[in-house]
């Protein structure tokens, strides 16, 4: 098979602890020997990324580097029958980004059960725009409706809601019939977060309770929580009975401090969400769906598209808490 060239965002460990961002001209020959070669059309950014993109070791152990735990182009060699070149395919999760070059370059070559099949009413752009944000957003929103949540029972809540996986929450939540209560600790996004399809926008001082008790009044009859910490812990006893919360996210603490009221006194169930690990019949019904009937228009104003060479400011951005949306990485831009 030819060698392919392509352009990269690759991360350097330059002296112990410091760590160096560039985009560089790469030949196919620096991938791993797996089954499935993709020229990458697309790829998001999230803050996995970010993490990997600083040296988190958490993430990635292994550097240079190159991030990206999203990816959607098209198959160009395939050592498995299951794909042909030519094939337009998504990949998300696994491996991929973390310690497995990803979709911050041209091109990847990944194991051929990390491969799903593009719906065909879905575009490689649009798919990028869910990309894991959106992927996480859908499981969540399954395993609650798997554990009997309904429109009819109550508001849902969703944390974080000006993120990725937030705003993409909040407007499947929408598009599907629930009453969406947005929490954020940008207030000045309200608006925005209404277009999306929340009826309520909360500050995040009205999910940080500081008084101690087990349980609280029931406000929610279900949420998706992006965030962790006093927060996840607010929305677990503020929770109506027997209703779900589905956990996807830390960024605020990985500590969660509870006591076993909210769930045997109140029947709340906590639902662990990891998308990176969903078992590929699920991830391919999860993508049927958001192709589907869960399919969402975000409004333009919260995707940015950007090339390789803006993408270390986005990096930056997104580790100081300041994105909104989306950012698109179009490799040909």
């Amino acid at each position: 098979m030819n060698q392919k060239s392509f352009k990269a965002l690759r991360v350097y460990e330059v002296s112990p602890g410091v760590f160096e961002r560039r985009i560089e001209s790469c030949s196919s020959d620096i991938l791993p020997e797996n089954e499935v070669l993709i020229r990458v059309s697309y790829s998001s950014l999230n803050y996995k990324d970010a993490l990997s993109s600083t040296g988190n070791k958490g993430i990635s152990q292994k550097y240079p580097h190159t991030p990206g735990i999203d990816a959607a182009g098209i198959v160009e060699h395939s050592l498995s029958p299951a794909f042909t070149p030519g094939d337009e395919v998504i990949v998300t999760g696994y491996d991929l980004g973390m310690n497995t070059p990803g979709g911050f370059g041209g091109y990847i070559r990944v194991p051929a059960d990390w491969v799903v099949p593009k719906p065909a009413i879905l575009t490689l752009r649009e798919s990028m725009v869910y990309g894991t944000a959106g992927f996480t957003a859908a499981l969540a929103l399954r395993r609650l409706e798997r554990n009997g949540q309904q429109p009819e029972l109550g508001p849902v809540l969703v944390t974080g809601a000006t993120g990725g996986v937030g705003s993409l929450a909040v407007a499947l939540l929408s598009r599907v019939g629930y009453e969406v209560i947005a929490s954020t600790g940008k207030t000045e996004e309200t608006a925005n977060l209404q277009m999306l399809g929340a009826k309520n926008v909360i500050g995040r001082d009205e999910v940080i309770d500081q008084s101690g008790r087990a349980l609280l009044r029931g406000r929610w009859a279900g949420a998706i929580d992006t965030v962790g910490g006093n927060i996840l812990s607010t929305v677990i006893k503020s929770c109506m009975v027997h209703g779900s919360v589905a956990c996807c996210g830390n960024v605020s603490s990985t500590e969660l401090n509870t006591t076993v009221f909210p769930f045997i006194l109140n029947g709340v169930s906590l639902l662990g969400i990891n998308s990176a690990t969903c078992p590929m019949p699920e991830r391919k019904v999860i993508w049927e769906l958001l192709a589907s009937k869960w399919k969402v228009q975000l409004p333009e104003n919260y995707i940015t598209v950007c090339g390789l060479a803006e993408m270390s400011h986005w990096i930056d951005i997104i580790l100081k808490g300041g994105l909104r949306g989306r950012v698109i990485l179009d490799h040909f831009s």
